[in-house]
């Protein structure tokens, strides 16, 4: 069994872009600002194994591949308990960063099962997830 997820956002955080891209380059650091990131281990220059829990009782385990690092887009394929793409694209507005959010994801196992049944759940603790990610970049980053 599987079920497919597209999530998107925007929001804008008060701080430069060049310091967004780095906040969000630096993934082994995630954890000190991004409440929902557990934990981080570098497997490589463009890898990473990423352990991800938000509300509900449920610890992601991700595996995440840098594809694109541009000024202005951070791609990653993710394979592990979901599989599929997370984008940011990054412009720059005034007085700070617009992200825009683009992930789709694949999601197979017990997790699909609970899809059947809790799919509204699930994505709201996916909205959960991000706002921690905003709250704490923004946060982070707060005076650059």
């Amino acid at each position: 069994m599987r079920a497919s997820y597209t999530f998107s956002g925007r929001w804008e955080v008060p701080a430069p872009l060049a310091a967004v891209h780095d906040a969000l380059v630096d993934l082994e650091r995630y954890p000190e600002w991004w409440p929902q990131v557990v934990a981080v281990a570098s497997l490589g220059p463009d890898d990473a194994r990423v352990l991800c829990r938000s509300d509900l009782p449920y610890t992601l385990d991700l595996v995440l591949h840098a594809s694109d690092r541009s000024p202005r887009r951070l791609e990653v394929e993710v394979s592990g308990d979901l599989e599929g793409t997370v984008r940011f694209d990054l412009e720059p507005v005034p007085g700070g960063t617009r992200l825009e959010l683009t992930q789709e994801v694949v999601v197979r196992g017990a997790l699909a099962l609970a899809t059947l049944a809790a799919r509204p759940v699930l994505a709201w603790n996916h909205h959960r997830m991000m706002d921690g990610c905003i709250a704490g970049l923004t946060e982070r980053l707060a005076g650059t």
